[in-house]
């Protein structure tokens, strides 16, 4: 009996659902929330609403498609781990083959789409970007490497890259910046996750670093990179105004902190909620960005550097 036949039957609603749940909806509304504040820092204003439009939904359907092949190569991955059991092909609700092919043709409707409403760059880098997540992070890093998170997470800066390349059809230097901000808040980020989720990534086989460290090891590390992260928030004051600098100082100071609690709970041996970290990292990154976006249409440049 083959695998399409063993499946059971649903409603075209269910079908529709298990499709949308491949791309991870979840995941793709935090890229987005990165992708507007480049795209007015670029246009020091409002760009045309129709740019943005396309851009983002170019953008949407690119990182579908690179959730949606990443689902398809860590199948055997998601169906032991209780954190990801629910996903469409760990519950065998969708047949792989049609998870490929899903994810193929978002990755081509997106740069065929990117091309035609913003700019060839645009296409090419959202391209690379499905590449890089499932070739080199997916299929190369996870599985291998303790230091997964810190290059495979990559992938997850580019959205910036995108959204600044789709008003200017280049890439300049705040656009890196907003690219290291993110490099090094996904680390911190992401291993608050896996240190709540540590035995599900040792089940699978996947050497997160709370696999392979101590919790004070990974702790610490995440006080680095915390502060890594704040100082390069910080590298955009001359592109910015004081609403921004304030903005980014105060709630990375917020951060910081923060993460230097988790450290010190946990080198007193103490019992740690790291998902509070993990929530609350998500809304420092908000308010980073969020003040960029407010920034770039209402603030004037403290040096008025050009890009």
């Amino acid at each position: 009996m083959s695998a399409v036949s063993e499946l059971p039957a649903r409603s075209p609603r269910q079908v529709v659902g298990a499709y949308v749940a491949l791309t991870k909806p979840r995941v793709i509304e935090l890229l987005l929330i990165t992708t507007i504040p480049a795209m007015l820092l670029a246009a020091r204003g409002l760009p045309p609403l129709w740019l943005i439009a396309c851009t983002l939904a170019g953008g949407t359907l690119a990182a579908g498609s690179a959730n949606a092949l990443n689902c398809y190569v860590d199948a055997d991955i998601d169906s032991v781990m209780k954190r990801t059991g629910a996903r469409p092909l760990a519950q065998n609700t969708i047949p792989p083959r049609n998870a490929l092919i899903f994810g193929v043709v978002l990755g081509v409707v997106s740069f065929a789409f990117l091309w035609l409403t913003t700019n060839l760059i645009s296409a090419v880098f959202a391209v690379a970007t499905i590449l890089f997540y499932i070739f080199v992070y997916t299929l190369v890093l996870k599985r291998r490497t303790s230091q997964n998170i810190i290059w495979g997470g990559m992938a997850g800066c580019m959205p910036v890259i995108i959204g600044w390349s789709s008003v200017t059809g280049t890439v300049a230097w705040p656009a890196l910046v907003m690219f290291g901000v993110i490099f090094f808040w996904t680390p911190p980020h992401t291993w608050a996750l896996a240190m709540k989720f540590k035995e599900d990534y040792a089940r699978a086989g996947v050497p997160m670093l709370p696999v392979v460290a101590t919790a004070q090891q990974v702790t610490r590390q995440i006080v680095i990179y915390s502060w890594i992260t704040v100082v390069c928030t910080l590298l955009l004051a001359p592109v910015t105004s004081w609403i921004y600098v304030s903005i980014a100082a105060l709630s990375g100071i917020w951060f910081a902190v923060f993460a230097h609690r988790l450290h010190g709970v946990v080198r007193r041996g103490g019992s740690t909620n790291t998902m509070k970290f993990f929530h609350m990292s998500n809304l420092y990154l908000m308010f980073v960005f969020c003040g960029l976006a407010v920034d770039a249409v209402v603030g004037l440049p403290v040096l008025g550097w050009p890009f």
